[in-house]
């Protein structure tokens, strides 16, 4: 399973970043690891300089075999609270398509 990380012009995505993100994420899915082949990583801040309530997001794009891609987005006041939401939305989105493959 590849993890790519981007980010928009007002988040500093270093290494140090990138690697937190991978691995947050990376556990959030790790039993459907297998089915997986990509998931790609958006971090915003939409309101830059200027601050505010629940202005970071964070996309996640999964890309699974035999399935349109899955998206889902979260919003919170930090980067990591965006990231850990929207793992959670993920893995449930995951489960949920790929449950309804199985049954």
């Amino acid at each position: 399973m590849q993890i790519q990380v981007n980010t928009d012009r007002h988040i500093q995505g270093g290494e140090n970043l990138h690697e937190r993100v991978q691995a947050m994420v990376a556990d959030a899915v790790s039993h459907l690891r297998d089915r997986i082949t990509r998931i790609e990583v958006h971090l915003s801040d939409e309101n830059s300089d200027k601050g505010g309530d629940r202005d970071k997001r964070c996309v996640l794009e999964a890309r699974v075999g035999g399935l349109k891609p899955i998206a889902v987005t979260h919003q919170a006041e930090t980067l990591a609270l965006a990231i850990d939401g929207a793992a959670e939305k993920l893995e449930r989105a995951l489960e949920n398509a790929l449950g309804k493959l199985s049954s």
